[in-house]
């Protein structure tokens, strides 16, 4: 019990320092899952009743792999949140990443930069959950025939009100 205290807590003040994003934990639904060979992820509802995913890993994780994830989990997201101070992150990444490849291009649209955005790093990665798909949300396991199998059940669906 003592633990899942500290945990909750170490988790706020993560995602405080990192994200900018006041985020007090009243129920966690599953706990560091396992989602890939070196990644885990904490599911959690607010006290404002908002579904929020941490992913923290230990290799490099791109903003493509934890949308991969996200989906893979059966989980719909809503918001990426950007890192503490840059809330144009994603934007910036994917223009330096298109000036890499394109070193003579002025004019750069938003359609342009779409697939260099994915490149960005984002480890540890704070999603808003809009959906479970399925009511099932899965975890990794390299044992089982599909790689993934139900950590939990849990419905959830948000309602966007104005």
């Amino acid at each position: 019990m003592r633990d899942r205290m500290y945990d909750e807590l170490a988790l706020e003040r993560s995602i405080k320092q990192y994200f900018g994003v006041d985020a007090d934990v009243s129920y966690v639904i599953v706990s560091k899952v396992p989602i890939s060979h070196t990644a885990t992820a904490t599911l959690f509802l607010t006290a404002k009743k908002q579904l929020l995913l941490h992913i923290s890993g230990q290799s490099k994780l791109l903003l493509g792999d934890v949308k991969k994830l996200v989906s893979r989990m059966g989980l719909k997201a809503e918001l990426y949140f950007p890192p503490q101070g840059r809330p144009n992150y994603f934007d910036e990444v994917g223009k330096n990443k298109f000036h890499e490849v394109f070193p003579g291009r002025k004019n750069i649209t938003e359609s342009d930069i779409n697939f260099y955005r994915l490149l960005a790093p984002h480890n540890p990665a704070l999603i808003l959950i809009s959906e479970v798909k399925d009511g099932n949300i899965y975890q990794f396991d390299s044992d089982a025939a599909t790689d993934w199998r139900v950590a939990t059940k849990f419905t959830y669906r948000r309602i966007r009100t104005s």
